[in-house]
């Protein structure tokens, strides 16, 4: 995650002007055809949002979020931010593919007043109960469609499922002065768009957000131009709703290029100017991270400051709190590449299902502390020592990483046992072929849904051996498993 503030990651293992460019024009109701293997694939207008497809799936640990009766395809989100009024505008264009027949569609919604709502440009009936818009609309298997939703009213958020002392309420938060931004893992972006609310369940996006006079409208994906005071971002890859996000703000902004022309910008408020020599530091992070793990997966990077105490590793814009750089340079340092380095490990790789947590957590934290070695000397037995000490704490506590509790979402155990783990692959093969591992796992796996066991058929295939009973032991057993030495050479 993202949010788990690094001062509780260290200890627990002590361990990112010109023209709006028109969005795509909603396709007219259209149809898929089938491949030779039964796969279905988007024909007509929709074949544009082919990138968008999922297999969706129901959530072991939060079933009452999303669907697996649906497969969105594409959001194109239209949002105007009152601070004055405190009230979100908003037209939500879902081009999304039925999975099964059905009398209705079912997406995650917070109960903002519903102004219009159309399918495929015909008026829909639709309500919204116990956060869920149904809209009442026979549909086919594999026949997508496209429902337009216009909403306003104002922000509220959804609680976060955990007794972490770093816990804060999830989605669209109202800050201070007005302004907006918003932090949802493990859900909440359904309090700001009508969404199928599951990292299964990627999407392409564009979002165009009009702010007052002098503020800015900040999201996800690459920035696309401006047009008066309305902000335009486009994902051409697909997204988790949990990594897209959205701030409105008095931003300044600081732009600059990192490894291979790639542009990183940075969006700050007045208040954090004296942390520019920490905010300057991105290009560097991802300098770093490319050289072990290969091209950064996205068009653009950057960082958009925002009132929190956590950080989140928001798909091509991180979300940081506006606490981490006041916790100093070392710590500002080692959040903010733990959350570039989910750009690579958990946006650009994504896990299937929230049981896999630890994919996502025990890559980001073992990079976190391989940045640690490299730049502030942390010693590998110093790194070895405390690890195992706090695995073994964690592992009491709260049990294996493979095992999550619903009610203690993003617990330490899925950091600091999954980098354990990670560690031991590390320690067994070598310098050369981890990283080779590890880019490998990324680059030829971009842009899709991974699992437990997609990761050990991987990592067995790749390396030429079975590691399938370290992975398991690793991620299984109740107490700190024992080390284990290098291969055979």
């Amino acid at each position: 995650m993202r949010y788990r503030s690094t001062v509780a990651v260290l200890a627990s293992m002590t361990l990112l002007a010109g023209c709006t460019a028109d969005p795509p024009a909603a396709p007219t109701k259209g149809g898929t055809s089938a491949t030779p293997s039964g796969a279905p694939t988007l024909s007509g207008p929709y074949a544009a949002f082919a990138a968008g497809m999922s297999k969706p799936v129901v959530d072991p640990l939060y079933p009452e979020r999303g669907t697996d009766a649906v497969d969105v395809l594409h959001y194109g989100l239209d949002l105007d931010w009152s601070p004055t009024k405190r009230t979100l505008t908003g037209t939500a264009t879902v081009h999304l593919r039925p999975t099964r027949d059905a009398s209705s569609v079912s997406l995650d919604f917070t109960p903002y007043t519903l102004d219009t709502v159309t399918v495929d440009g015909t008026s829909a009936k639709a309500a919204v109960t116990h956060e869920k818009l149904v809209v009442e609309t026979p549909v086919r298997a594999d026949v997508p469609i496209t429902v337009v939703v216009g909403y306003h009213g104002k922000p509220s958020t959804t609680p976060m499922p955990s007794k972490r002392g770093d816990a804060h309420p999830l989605g669209l938060t109202v800050d201070s002065e007005g302004g907006i931004w918003t932090m949802q893992e493990p859900f909440g972006a359904f309090t700001w768009y009508p969404a199928n609310e599951h990292p299964s369940d990627e999407a392409l996006y564009d979002i165009a957000i009009t702010a007052p006079k002098g503020w800015t409208g900040v999201a996800s994906g690459t920035p696309v131009g401006q047009s008066g005071t309305t902000f335009t971002y486009r994902s051409t890859v697909p997204v988790a709703s949990y990594a897209t996000t959205l701030a409105v703000g008095r931003y300044k902004k600081l732009a600059a290029t990192g490894p291979r022309g790639i542009p990183v910008t940075t969006w700050y408020r007045a208040k954090d100017t004296r942390y520019l020599p920490m905010l300057k530091r991105s290009p560097g992070f991802l300098t770093w991270l490319e050289e072990r793990f290969g091209p950064y997966p996205f068009d653009s990077a950057g960082l958009v400051m925002a009132e929190s105490g956590s950080a989140m590793e928001t798909q091509q814009m991180v979300t940081l709190g506006e606490v981490q750089p006041q916790r100093g340079d070392r710590m500002f340092d080692l959040t903010t590449v733990h959350e570039y380095a989910h750009h690579w490990f958990g946006d650009a790789v994504t896990l299937t299902d929230w049981r896999d947590m630890w994919l996502n957590e025990g890559w980001a934290l073992y990079v976190q502390k391989l940045y640690e070695q490299d730049k502030y000397g942390l010693s590998d037995a110093e790194l070895v020592a405390s690890s195992r000490q706090r695995d073994g704490e964690l592992r009491r506590e709260y049990g294996p990483p493979s095992k999550p509790d619903p009610a203690e979402f993003g617990a330490t155990n899925v950091y600091t046992c999954g980098a354990a783990m990670l560690r031991q692959l590390h320690q067994a093969l070598g310098d050369e072929r981890f990283f080779d591992l590890a880019r490998g796992w990324v680059q030829e796996n971009l842009h899709t849904q991974q699992t437990r066991a997609s990761f050990t058929a991987y990592v067995n295939k790749k390396t030429g051996h079975d590691f399938t009973a370290l992975i398991d032991t690793w991620l299984d057993s109740p107490t700190t498993p024992p080390e284990t030495g290098p291969l055979a050479r």
